[in-house]
């Protein structure tokens, strides 16, 4: 029973047939993209605090700024997925990921024991990724119905923290952090069984997937330890 239904064949997005070579083709190419991307982004969270361009960026400027690239940048990824000029844009999407948070970077490593804190923050990525693709792998549930809560979380993740940017709020940032970890962990293993199921195709669109998972689980870990840390 258990062979039929890991061979069982599910339908692409273009109502073709999504074998399960094609569909471990898909995962394969999706973790080597993402292993990939995460050397602008090294680099850009490098140039960003080598030279300082972000620090003028608080408040409600900054948030222009990254959402206006963000957004410009993901719209460009969608409408160049289906070639190679795709790859090129998702890794200077993820340079730019990595200059947006070279901001919040150099305050944390202006910190006590800062460097420990973005190790930490990395490590417990790292293994939030692991989890979640182990529990891809063994759950045979379609997963497919997390997809709309998901989103409903992320919209509350996203409203709350421009709302947060005007108000300053130490304890809302904390609160927007802690269920972003939530949310955006649950969404590695909900893309990540989209891949596995073959509902999501595209290796291009699966990185941009999971990229944005693990930066905003990264990018959470580090504001919660960074206000937990009792360093004033």
């Amino acid at each position: 029973m258990n062979d039929r239904v890991q061979n069982a064949p599910t339908f692409d997005g273009y109502g073709g047939i999504a074998t399960a070579e094609a569909r471990n083709k898909v995962l394969r190419n999706t973790y080597w993209l993402l292993a990939l991307s995460l050397i602008p982004t090294v680099l850009g969270a490098w140039v960003g605090l080598a030279t300082g361009i972000t620090r003028s960026l608080g408040g409600g400027l900054g948030l222009v700024v990254f959402l206006a690239g963000a957004f410009g940048f993901m719209y460009a990824i969608q409408k160049t997925k289906d070639s190679a000029a795709g790859v090129g844009v998702l890794l200077a999407f993820t340079f730019f990921m990595g200059l947006m948070l070279s901001r919040l970077l150099a305050v944390i490593l202006g910190m006590g024991g800062g460097t420990q804190i973005v190790m930490t923050a990395f490590g417990g990525t790292a293994g939030v990724f692991l989890v979640m693709a182990t529990l891809s792998s063994v759950i045979k549930r379609d997963l497919s119905g997390m997809g709309k809560w998901l989103f409903v979380g992320a919209l509350v993740i996203f409203f709350g923290a421009i709302l947060n940017v005007f108000f300053g709020s130490a304890a809302g940032v904390l609160v927007i952090s802690t269920l972003a970890v939530g949310v955006f962990s649950l969404y590695m293993l909900y893309d990540l069984k989209q891949i596995i199921d073959g509902g999501e195709t595209n290796y291009i669109s699966a990185t941009l997937a999971l990229y944005l998972d693990i930066f905003n689980v990264f990018q959470s870990l580090l504001v919660i330890l960074g206000i937990t840390s009792g360093d004033d």
